[in-house]
């Protein structure tokens, strides 16, 4: 398995710790007394933000009535889209830069923040169309069935193939069986077998694009007729930057990095198994061996095709594969964009499709976090009432580990799109601010806020709750927690791997584990962040049984939920982890295979004695014996309490959050020396709070939470 070059990971921590020169660009490790500054008015920067769509005609006099209102609801930064229906400035055209350019200087005149969405709709990658028009050379390609060939038993057949075919794959449709047939000349001759019902699958690579939304297409529908771009291919990113970034860039000039703060991409991804121009020669390179005989096995099936299952030797070839186009998909498309902005003084925030779905996530991004550690703010989609009270969605906690473990401040989610099966109102929407924020989250764009008149009384219906007059208190009160837990750094101390490998390995029996874990040690008020297998293996600092990430976050256990696959690399430095006092606790199976140059060549481990090993899915008392003492206890069991735990450089910082409609009240003891202070969001005031000190370096106090009530508490010297 390629590893990642120290190249690669000064980058790393070049854009981590060093390019932001502005206070909310940078990791801070602040004095609580230095938070307290601003804890009354925050600055815009940190602020909620609105998705303000641009839907036709937009003229000043909209965007003037726009920006006011919103003001006066309470926001201090709007996120612009573009819509439909722009005859008067279509997107990217020179009209377009200019109203964007008015809307900036009327913003800047409030007092308030911009952001802007890279695209015209979505995902993230076609520039409105501009692929399909004027480069299609540069669309996205990806490997797909061709043609099917239905067949009669006994029948001699004899083809003559297009030149961009990989491959013949004969399937019997009564059982799956299959066999990659012999191409001789871009030609195949085969009888076809007397018994079964045997079809052929052509499989090339082409031009195949997912579907998008544009704003030039007036049925508003979903379509293919303008297609994303190749993302994994560094020409058609840098060419998606110039016809986006560069040209907002020649408009707002010093505006950037000022009043408006960057862009953020939408739902960017793959439709088939991506594939680009010299990627053959590149996987040889990486791996080894020649991935053109398995090749035809990569391909993602479609619902009225055989389901063919995989042989040993198919699905590592497939993982080998799915591990060389995501480096690329990563180092290219978000990459690139991230150096822009980076360069730019700007910041590129953004999130995938399929957060909740990691098997679909998998072969539609590859992987979760090479795609957003180098993004400056990744982030997470909240759409459908996925967050909603009685149901899980911890999957949002994602992004916040990406952020821990990679260095970044602020993590994004875009909230409360579609939520059509329960609407919005002001206490839910609070609600799933702070179930979001509890998981680390602390940046948030509320959907929507449409422009144009004929759409406000059409769409606005779902969004009500921005009108009810209780919403300009929450805007405040939301503000000033996202601005709060914006600063220091996350202080759970323990990681739980996350199981990239063994997903591109067609395993996803640790998915539903992981899932199963982390609710489990939320429950337990056990704070913990995923980690990736090149953070375990390259990136995060190793001493005396620790882990340090870039944030300067220190991690004692590491939780391996019944990953079948892992590095070599990470693999031997979790062996040195616990060599040194860490815990490393395997819940469920051992891994299987231990990756070095290929999967193709991995080889099962030899010894893992130095590992805690637990065969029930569960935290039983031998795993939690294993982690690190916990840093707030209950005087008795309490699963719907959640917790976050951040420090600044002289203060325990402690986010709560009681997730029920009813009151709760616990006696808890938290760790922290010092006065206990509760920072009151909906006021802005800062008040102490009696409370005991139980032990050397912990405090014990009763608290009382009313039904969906958060709670903001700072253990540090008194103000």
């Amino acid at each position: 398995m390629k590893r990642t070059s120290v190249s690669f990971i000064l980058s790393l921590i070049v854009t981590s710790l060093v390019w932001g020169q502005e206070p909310w660009q940078q990791l801070s490790y602040p004095k609580a007394a230095e938070v307290a500054t601003h804890f009354q008015s925050p600055p815009p920067e940190y602020a909620v933000t609105v998705t303000w769509g641009w839907d036709g005609p937009v003229t000043e006099e909209v965007i003037i009535r726009d920006l006011d209102l919103a003001h006066k609801r309470g926001f201090r930064a709007v996120t612009i889209e573009a819509g439909y229906d722009m005859d008067n400035a279509p997107y990217l055209t020179e009209g377009w830069f200019k109203m964007v350019q008015f809307a900036v200087e009327q913003a800047k005149a409030r007092g308030m923040r911009v952001w802007i969405i890279d695209e015209g709709k979505y995902p993230s990658g076609f520039a409105g169309g501009l692929f399909s028009k004027k480069r299609p050379d540069l669309r996205m390609m990806g490997l797909g069935v061709a043609e099917r060939i239905n067949t009669e038993n006994g029948q001699s057949i004899s083809r003559d193939l297009p030149e961009q075919t990989i491959g013949v794959l004969a399937v019997n449709r009564d059982n799956g069986e299959n066999t990659l047939l012999k191409i001789s000349k871009k030609k195949i001759e085969w009888k076809v077998p007397a018994e079964g019902n045997w079809q052929l699958l052509i499989i090339d690579y082409n031009y195949r694009t997912p579907v998008t939304r544009a704003v030039n297409d007036s049925t508003r529908a979903k379509t293919r007729k303008n297609s994303v771009g190749d993302l994994i291919n560094p020409a058609a990113v840098k060419q998606f930057i110039a016809w986006t970034h560069e040209e907002y860039k020649k408009t707002l000039g010093r505006e950037l990095g000022t009043t408006v703060l960057g862009f953020r991409g939408d739902e960017p991804e793959f439709a088939a198994t991506p594939w680009t121009e010299g990627i053959l020669d590149l996987f040889k390179e990486q791996k080894g061996y020649d991935v053109m005989p398995y090749l035809p096995y990569c391909v993602h099936m479609g619902r009225r095709d055989p389901r063919i299952e995989l042989t040993d030797k198919q699905r590592r070839a497939k993982a080998d594969y799915w591990d060389v186009w995501s480096q690329l998909y990563g180092k290219h498309f978000f990459g690139l964009q991230a150096k822009w902005c980076a360069e730019n003084g700007v910041e590129h925030m953004t999130h995938l499709n399929n957060e909740h779905r990691l098997e679909t996530l998998t072969f539609t991004s590859g992987d979760f976090f090479r795609d957003l550690r180098e993004v400056q703010i990744p982030g997470v989609d909240s759409i459908w009432n996925q967050v909603w009270p009685g149901k899980n969605a911890d999957f949002v906690r994602l992004p916040a580990s990406v952020a821990h473990v990679y260095g970044k401040p602020r993590v994004l989610s875009e909230s409360y799109a579609a939520y059509n099966e329960s609407p919005v109102t002001v206490e839910t929407a609070e609600w799933g601010v702070n179930y979001q924020m509890v998981r680390g989250l602390n940046l948030f764009e509320f959907m929507f806020f449409p422009a144009s008149s004929q759409e406000q009384a059409k769409i606005r219906q779902q969004y009500t709750y921005m009108a009810d007059p209780g919403f300009p208190g929450m805007m405040a009160s939301v503000n000033r927690a996202c601005y709060v837990m914006s600063q220091g750094r996350s202080d759970a101390r323990i990681a739980m791997y996350f199981p990239s490998l063994s997903f591109w390995y067609g395993d996803y029996k640790p998915n539903k584990i992981m899932w199963t874990l982390t609710q489990q040690l939320m429950e337990k008020q056990r704070d913990f962040d995923f980690v990736d297998d090149e953070a375990v293996a390259e990136i995060m600092k190793l001493k005396d049984g620790s882990f340090t990430n870039l944030s300067g976050q220190s991690y004692q256990a590491v939780i391996l939920p019944s990953v079948s696959a892992i590095s070599r690399s990470a693999l031997e430095r979790l062996q040195a982890f616990a060599q040194g006092g860490g815990k490393v606790v395997i819940i469920g199976d051992e891994p299987k295979l231990v990756v070095d140059k290929s999967f193709m060549a991995a080889l099962a481990p030899k010894d893992l004695s130095w590992a805690v090993k637990e065969k029930n899915i569960e935290l039983t008392d031998k795993v939690m014996a294993a982690l690190p003492a916990p840093d707030v206890t209950l005087d008795k069991p309490c699963s719907v309490l959640k917790v976050m735990h951040k420090r600044w450089q002289d203060a325990d910082v402690y986010f709560l959050f009681n997730e029920i409609k009813e009151p709760l009240k616990r006696t808890i003891t938290l760790m922290g020396k010092g006065t206990v202070q509760q920072w009151v969001t909906q006021t802005g005031r800062i008040k102490t709070i009696p409370a005991d000190a139980s032990s050397e370096g912990r405090i014990q106090l009763n608290l009382e939470f009313k039904p969906y009530e958060a709670k903001l508490l700072v253990i540090g010297p008194p103000l």
